[in-house]
């Protein structure tokens, strides 16, 4: 018992210390006031996720099933939402609209879904259509399985790459020994589709099988950041690790990102989870956190409006209630900022069509990030 308490004790050591030694690892407060941050939509519970439609109206995510159509300062509940599986960590999660949306109309959203013969819920996605303040042609494009009651990990986040596919996340719902290693099973992936729900010929596991062939990459914990590089069109992911251990992936074909085979992180009873932060054949995070912030939406910024912003990363925390500005050289993070500090949990961030910052903090609502004089 003794020596096990030792050998804990040490791999906390040994990753709190590989973390000091690396300066970008160290949180700031801002040294000047940069931004305002000003309630723009308020009384929200958990709004998961938020996109903004072509008159510069807002959609939002409520997680225990609701969605919201906001413009005009009016919030207005939009219809035929389908049935969600509200528990821990589930319920109605990422919204996104297709980059052609003003000529076909798609909205895409991911939620918690109880379809299938077990019980509880597992990660879906469908693609609809608005139409007086309604979803109308709903059409699943994919539903993991096997439904579990576990409260854990379901993901979610949409993003869409240059080539029009479409990427979304799924957690490993706290199966982390069985699902994210197997390509024959739902969680801990990034999936690739059409934009119509079909399997693309050129993913990575089409010819294996029973594997499933939507699956882009594996080795996932809870990926519940996902956005495309403006820059390269790359793919890039956060995901929660356990106690310590969050990540930050660019996402490739076929790739495997370890977990729970390698991580920086620990149980959260303080036990190793293994002894290898590396693996031949298992891709390294560009960066990761020790201890972890519990990262959730993240947001490249490409405004100009925030000084010496442009070019950073935003991640929310939800573990220490403030928003992240990562400031990157290439996909190297050569120091942290944070934002908004003690305002609540960030679950979502977002650049809009106005170039400022948009965040979404639980039990609040949206703030916009007023810029201040340069």
């Amino acid at each position: 018992m003794k020596n096990s308490i030792i050998l804990n004790l040490l791999f906390v050591v040994m990753l709190n210390s590989s973390c000091a030694q690396n300066p970008e690892n160290k949180v700031t407060t801002p040294t000047k006031n940069v931004f305002k941050a000003e309630l723009f939509i308020d009384e929200l519970q958990v709004p998961w996720g938020f996109t903004f439609l072509p008159d510069k109206s807002i959609l939002i995510t409520e997680k225990e099933g609701k969605l919201i159509h906001f413009a005009n300062g009016k919030k207005t509940f939009i219809g035929n939402i389908p049935e969600v599986y509200n528990r821990g960590q589930g319920g109605l999660l990422d919204i996104e609209l297709h980059p052609n949306y003003e000529k076909n109309g798609w909205i895409y959203l991911t939620y918690a879904s109880t379809d299938g013969n077990e019980k509880g819920g597992h990660t879906a996605l469908i693609r609809a259509k608005l139409n007086n303040n309604s979803l109308t042609n709903v059409e699943v494009l994919y539903k993991a399985v096997p439904n579990t009651t576990k409260g854990q990990h379901f993901g979610s986040r949409i993003a869409f790459d240059n080539n029009g596919f479409l990427y979304f996340s799924i957690g490993e719902r706290g199966d982390r020994d069985i699902n994210p290693q197997d390509i024959k099973r739902d969680g801990g992936k990034i999936y690739r589709l059409h934009d119509d729900g079909r399997i693309p010929a050129d993913n990575p596991f089409v010819d294996i099988k029973g594997a499933k062939t939507a699956i882009y990459s594996y080795g996932h914990r809870n990926p519940q950041g996902l956005i495309k590089h403006p820059k390269t069109g790359e793919i890039w992911d956060n995901e929660h690790g356990p106690r310590g251990g969050d990540e930050i992936n660019i996402i490739k074909k076929g790739a495997n990102y370890g977990w729970p085979l390698v991580t920086y992180g620990i149980n959260y009873g303080g036990t190793p989870i293994t002894d290898k932060t590396e693996m031949k054949g298992m891709e390294q995070p560009i960066y990761y956190w020790v201890p972890s912030i519990a990262p959730s939406g993240m947001a490249y910024v490409t405004s100009d409006k925030y000084q010496n912003w442009k070019g950073s990363l935003l991640v929310g925390s939800l573990a220490f209630q403030y928003l992240e500005r990562l400031v990157l050289d290439g996909t190297k993070v050569i120091s942290r900022e944070k934002l908004m500090d003690g305002l609540g949990r960030v679950r979502a961030v977002k650049e809009g069509p106005d170039n400022l910052i948009y965040v979404a903090v639980e039990g609040k609502g949206i703030y916009k990030l007023i810029p201040q004089n340069k």
